[in-house]
């Protein structure tokens, strides 16, 4: 029996890191924004809006995509968008009572609760490499982010919100495809919006209200929303749930680099060493530890097809 792998895996597989790459950039671009809507729009309501746009822009490209989902698929998607749903509007609304420095640490512990969810709930093998890389990625994000932790509220909103990415990260790892990313991206999108629009009912809908809030919300539907998601379903059917998280592990270095560029922080000590640190974890896990990981469960599962954008 031949013990190469597919053809063209490791291609893709070095395809969706890059991928994963992109989505954590756009999300490190978009926490000062948030922070800066939510004074003026209700998290639900901001939430719903975004989600609402991006899922709307969504269908009327991928429409036959969505369309062609089995009802199981369907079902699937719309589980994994109201994890997320769950994750945003958690994680939204405990930045407003939270320090920015202690959310982006609470929010990076879902690079450790992967692996742990996973051999926990799934009985997935998590090799020794994956465990020492979340512990250093985990070590950077403390480094880069946290100045004092004192557990209230908003804390511990954003805490479950950890947990919760961490079950949308392992649910797409098990249940994405290559064939299936972009209808269940869309179904994703639809579900995120209904759920949150729902929050935002009781007291209504509140908008942006000046040219600059509808730039920033825009630009969060398209590509930190639409695009972010249809990427993230992608790469995810790609790559093995824990590694995903170790590449991901990365937003809070392109926000660190963000704030650096478009904001008035600069280079510290605190960057350097915070963002080594994730780095080498990365290091560590796509150079070191995850080929023969990836090769192997490659070879136990049928390869996954590469997309067709037949819109």
């Amino acid at each position: 029996m031949s013990t190469a792998p597919p053809p063209g895996t490791d291609r893709r597989a070095r395809l969706a890191v890059l991928l994963l790459l992109g989505v954590t950039a756009i999300w490190g671009s978009t926490f000062f924004l948030i922070r800066d809507l939510v004074t003026h729009v209700p998290s639900a309501d901001f939430l719903a809006v975004r989600f609402g746009i991006a899922a709307v822009l969504m269908f009327a490209v991928f429409h036959r995509q969505t369309l062609a989902l089995t009802r199981r698929e369907a079902g699937l998607g719309a589980g994994l968008g109201l994890l997320y749903a769950v994750a945003q509007l958690l994680q939204t609304v405990g930045l407003e009572t939270t320090a920015a420095s202690v959310s982006g640490f609470l929010t990076g512990t879902y690079i450790v609760l992967t692996p742990v969810l996973g051999a926990l709930l799934l009985r997935d093998h998590v090799p020794r490499v994956a465990w020492v890389a979340a512990v250093i990625a985990t070590a950077g994000i403390g480094v880069l982010s946290l100045q004092g932790l004192a557990m209230g509220y908003g804390e511990a909103l954003t805490l479950g919100s950890a947990a919760v990415y961490a079950l949308h990260i392992l649910a797409l790892g098990r249940w994405s495809t290559g064939s299936t990313a972009l209808g269940l991206s869309t179904v994703q999108a639809t579900v995120i919006a209904l759920t949150c629009l729902v929050g935002a009912l009781p007291g209504g809908v509140t908008l942006p209200s000046t040219g600059g809030q509808w730039v920033s919300l825009l630009y969060m539907a398209v590509f930190a929303g639409a695009g972010a998601l249809i990427a993230q379903t992608w790469a995810q059917a790609h790559l093995t749930a824990t590694r995903a998280a170790i590449v991901m592990a990365m937003e809070p270095v392109f926000a660190a680099v963000f704030a650096v560029l478009f904001g008035d922080e600069s280079v510290t000590l605190r960057l350097l060493l915070g963002g080594g640190l994730v780095l080498g974890a990365m290091y560590l896990v796509e150079l070191r530890g995850s080929a023969h990981a990836e090769d192997a469960s490659a070879l136990e599962d049928p390869p996954v097809e590469i997309l067709h954008h037949d819109v």
